[in-house]
């Protein structure tokens, strides 16, 4: 494949940056964010270099679940605005080269749903097998709560319909039948009904979960994976480009399986969360040791051509520990989320990366050097350029969806309403607006701000890390992650110390000439290799370097 091909499948080497309209500019003095808001922030976006908007939830809702219990989804809640700045806020992301995709959380309705209410009155209801119904809770059903400190079971029974029915999420988010054909094709118009608006694919919600059948129905779809063919099918047919990127939070192995295999098989989700990548980077950096960010990474299954892995460091939900032991979860809480209220279930930390790190503005820059230089699409939370940090005041994960600081002023630039009625509370003491934020950060050369997008940019300019083949480099000190990634005739080769002491190491490449030179992308310099591939490099206490081979004459930039 020539590098003039790449823009095909443009999300190979896209940046995506995710977001609630909700928090992040309010544009009506309501203390609530807006799509008039967003649109007015589109500029300072496509600035800090992203490729890809992903917006969470922005349909009716309840606000049960912070938006994912949804009440219609063909419609954009009226507190956001309306269908048409929607629409004109996507024609002014396209118009700066910016591609939005939306969630899809089609897996439960809002118990609010028209469906469902007419689903509980009556077992005659033409929406009754659209949700999953049961006399007693049967003993081969779903097992295991997705919150443990609100719900005990996956079955509430329901006094108006005289039946239990399932919920994997909170009671008030009961789950559809994906089992039932007609569900099936809601979904399927859900998609092309958003896609038609001019959406560049979906972050599909809790997927083991939405093809998740009881025993019962395997006679109705014999093989639940055949729905996600389909719909990837359908979606390609409508719009080339569109993708769905799932959250399969499961291991390596059987995330595969909701992949297309690298043999051609049958297509199904096209990226995916590396939700076992970024808990073995958290365990790598509490260790100071390498190791576990390299198993995972090289035990990343093979997958096809036409599919990527989604990197990340901070997410909009709890950040899972849950396949770590718990032992290894213990260590990774010690480090960045010893005491209980910034833990959530157990499993997870419910902070942000400035917080978890202390301020430290090397460690935290290290980070995201790393982030960007993973094989793989990297994904970024709102505010993660800045600095952000969490409300630990808030309840579970709202902690960490605070409204979008632009200025050091009481309403942080998101909002001019008073602050009683802003949606969500801002941050105290030093992680407040008056100290973290765009103003501030924007014009700064030194700030984080400024570093995240050149990070960003040179991301981009180096295709070899969307698009390339990973592999280990053997360090002499366990505390440096030092990796490759191939392609074409090209490499990148990235250098992160994970601890706070200086070091020097000596590495070797293979596949070198007498003319080989490693040209530095994140400052000027050549890096010197000898006859027999061997370079030495310097980092100091959470340094890294990122270097670059290009072949013999191509200048670098």
């Amino acid at each position: 494949m020539r590098i003039t091909d790449t823009s095909d499948l443009w999300w190979k080497n896209a940046v995506l940056y995710c977001l609630d309209v909700e928090t992040f500019l309010d544009s009506d003095a309501d203390g609530q964010g807006d799509f008039q808001g967003l649109s007015q922030r589109v500029d300072y976006l496509a600035d800090l270099g992203v490729t890809c908007l992903w917006l969470m939830p922005f349909y009716p809702s309840p606000g049960v679940d912070d938006g994912y219990d949804i009440s219609d989804f063909y419609a954009v809640d009226p507190d956001l605005g309306t269908f048409g700045d929607f629409v004109e806020f996507i024609r002014m992301a396209r118009d700066r080269g910016m591609r939005v995709i939306i969630d899809l959380v089609v897996n439960h309705t809002s118990d609010q749903h028209p469906w469902f209410q007419s689903a509980r009155a009556s077992r005659d209801s033409p929406y009754r097998d659209w949700y999953v119904w049961a006399d007693e809770p049967p003993a081969d059903g779903p097992q295991g709560v997705t919150f443990p400190d609100k719900e005990v079971s996956l079955w509430q029974y329901d006094e108006v319909a005289g039946q239990y029915y399932l919920h994997r999420f909170y009671r008030s988010q009961p789950d559809l039948n994906v089992a039932n054909p007609k569900v099936r094709d809601e979904i399927a118009k859900i998609i092309l009904f958003w896609a038609a608006l001019g959406v560049s694919g979906f972050r599909v919600d809790a997927v083991p979960f939405l093809i998740e059948t009881l025993p019962s129905d395997k006679s109705q779809i014999p093989d639940p994976h055949e729905f996600l063919r389909h719909l990837r099918s359908l979606l390609n047919r409508r719009t080339g480009e569109a993708i769905l990127l799932g959250e399969v939070n499961l291991t390596h192995e059987d995330q595969r399986k909701f992949f297309a295999s690298p043999e051609g098989g049958g297509q199904e989700l096209t990226m995916q969360f590396d939700f076992i990548g970024m808990q073995a980077l958290y365990l790598a950096m509490a260790r100071q040791d390498a190791s576990p960010l390299i198993r995972a990474i090289a035990d990343r299954p093979p997958i096809s051509v036409e599919n990527q892995w989604a990197t990340f460091v901070r997410n909009h939900d709890e950040l899972t520990l849950d396949k770590l032991t718990l032992g290894e979860r213990e260590e990774v809480f010690r480090a960045f989320g010893p005491k209980p209220e910034m833990q959530l279930y157990g499993r997870g930390l419910r902070r942000r990366i400035p917080t978890m790190l202390k301020g430290d503005m090397q460690r935290i820059r290290m980070v995201y050097s790393l982030l960007l230089s993973l094989p793989g699409t990297p994904v970024l939370f709102y505010g993660e350029e800045i600095g952000m940090g969490e409300n630990l005041a808030e309840d579970g994960r709202l902690a960490v969806r605070t409204p979008m600081q632009w200025t050091p002023e009481p309403g942080g630039g998101f909002t001019t309403a008073d602050p009683a009625a802003i949606v969500r509370p801002f941050p105290k003491g030093a992680w407040s607006p008056k100290r973290v934020n765009v103003a501030d950060q924007r014009d700064d050369p030194d700030s984080l701000y400024s570093f995240v997008r050149q990070l960003i940019r040179f991301y981009r300019e180096c295709p070899e890390l969307g698009w390339g083949t990973f592999s280990a480099l053997e360090s002499p000190d366990a505390a440096v992650f030092a990796h490759r990634s191939d392609w074409e005739d090209r490499s990148v080769i990235a250098l992160h110390n994970l601890s706070p002491r200086a070091v020097t190491v000596t590495l070797t490449l293979d596949g070198v000439t007498k003319r080989t030179k490693l040209h530095d992308v994140l400052r000027p310099g050549i890096t010197p290799v000898d006859a027999k591939g061997a370079f030495t490099i310097e980092l100091d206490g959470y340094g890294y370097r990122w270097l670059r081979h290009q072949p013999d004459g191509t200048l670098p930039i």
